[in-house]
């Protein structure tokens, strides 16, 4: 049990929280995190049935702290994304948007590499817990629970409801949309509901899907599919994000499985021949939250604490391993100038650095999902006409696929593969 101040107290550690603290404490920052939940539950098969989208650059920095052999053998690389918009009916429309990995070859890479990787949460999980269990500047807090917090110009003290007492230079709440910490701090956030609901599942298939991911557009909202590793009996699978207006999921997760399985195979198609889902189902209401500012007095934050967007493009854990990388980058260059890591300057400095790119992915995905989820003739024909026109300019498409990589923007040193 540590004495002396702890430099940073990350709560919440879930792939966000988690793998802050293992930047910061690689970066020999003292680092506590706070979970309330044992350590053991977060890396069980069941947890929540969802998979991550990391993008080409979250990988570099996955690889840079020592997190990326342990995942390599459970991701799936993403070598081509299709886009069509269909009808009720689930047929395609005949323009579409493909994009090819060998069109964005990285400027430090001479081979063409993977716009990314589908690697499923436990496996995430159980990768961050394992390489901080090796890191001996991180103490791992679990279960426990921050039941009080004094913040001021001296620093920060949390009593959690073991009845310890941690003093800080710095908190930062890696909570998820609903942060205690930013409500207690007078934070406000822009949030709405989408009225949609994401069905969660894992379908196997006849065809093998060559590291090919879909985004078909639905009248009720996306129907991604993502390629996974093949199963342990060498069955060809894909992770399954569905989203669907609130009235019509409740409708569908409410039918026998038979019915479901209909409705599933209808939306998926028979590109990959005879499909069906596996396993259990999961359900999440879709909304958008983003703070109003990202700091307070001795308090940041980070992931969807600061930034929950809309699933529709894959991108909201990649902010978050950006906002890591800055934040980090900005903590250690305080400390090596011998600086109070917690002052209102250094945080200033992350604010500013990462408000830019967060907006920019929090209003895209929110108009991409307004823009593509209804059925108006006119709109469309507009977008159809739109993403056939993307699909004829190279450099457009170049354009877009560096995006998603990640290689666009002011990059902080950990997503460059580089320690900060």
């Amino acid at each position: 049990m540590r004495h002396e101040p702890t430099d940073l107290v990350v709560v919440g550690a879930g792939p966000n929280g988690s793998l802050l603290a293992l930047a910061a404490g690689e970066a020999a920052l003292a680092t506590a995190l706070i979970d309330r939940m044992p350590v053991d539950t977060l890396v069980e098969p069941a947890f929540d049935g969802r998979t991550t989208a990391i993008a080409y650059t979250s990988q570099r920095l996955f690889a840079a702290l020592g997190v990326w052999p342990d995942l390599a053998e459970h991701a799936e690389p993403i070598l081509d994304i299709r886009i069509s918009d269909a009808g009720h009916d689930g047929r395609p429309s005949p323009l579409f948007l493909h994009f090819d990995h060998r069109e964005a070859t990285a400027e430090d890479e001479g081979n063409p590499a993977p716009m990314g990787w589908i690697v499923e949460n436990r496996f995430l999980r159980a990768a961050l817990l394992h390489r901080l269990a090796a890191c001996p500047h991180v103490e791992l807090i679990a279960p426990d629970e921050v039941i009080e917090t004094r913040r001021d110009a001296d620093g920060a003290e949390l009593v959690l409801q073991s009845g310890r007492r941690l003093k800080a230079r710095l908190v930062a709440s890696a909570e998820g949309r609903a942060g205690m910490m930013r409500e207690e701090a007078g934070i406000g956030a822009r949030s709405w509901s989408y009225r949609q609901i994401a069905i969660v599942l894992v379908a196997r298939h006849e065809r093998p899907h060559r590291g090919v991911a879909q985004e078909k557009f639905l009248p009720g909202g996306p129907f991604a599919i993502l390629p996974m590793r093949d199963g342990p009996a060498g069955e060809h699978r894909s992770s399954i994000v569905w989203t669907e207006r609130a009235d019509v999921a409740r409708r569908i997760l409410a039918t026998d499985p038979a019915r479901f399985n209909a409705e599933f195979a209808r939306r998926f198609g028979d590109h990959l021949g005879q499909v069906e889902p596996i396993g259990s189902r999961w359900s999440y209401p879709l909304s958008l939250v983003h703070a109003e500012r990202y700091v307070d007095t001795r308090l940041v934050l980070v992931g969807d604490a600061a930034h929950g967007i809309h699933p529709i493009a894959g991108q909201g854990y990649n902010l978050g391993v950006r906002d890591i990388a800055a934040l980090v980058e900005v903590l250690v260059d305080g400390k090596r100038l011998g600086l109070d890591i917690g002052d209102a300057h250094s945080l200033e400095r992350y604010a500013r650095w990462r408000r830019a790119d967060n907006f920019t992915m929090v209003a895209a995905t929110d108009l991409l999902n307004r823009l593509f989820s209804n059925d108006l003739a006119p709109l469309r024909l507009l977008r159809d006409v739109g993403l056939a026109a993307v699909n004829r300019t190279p450099p457009l498409r170049r354009f877009f696929v560096r995006h998603a990589m990640g290689l666009v923007g002011d990059l902080p040193k950990l997503i460059r593969g580089e320690r900060p």
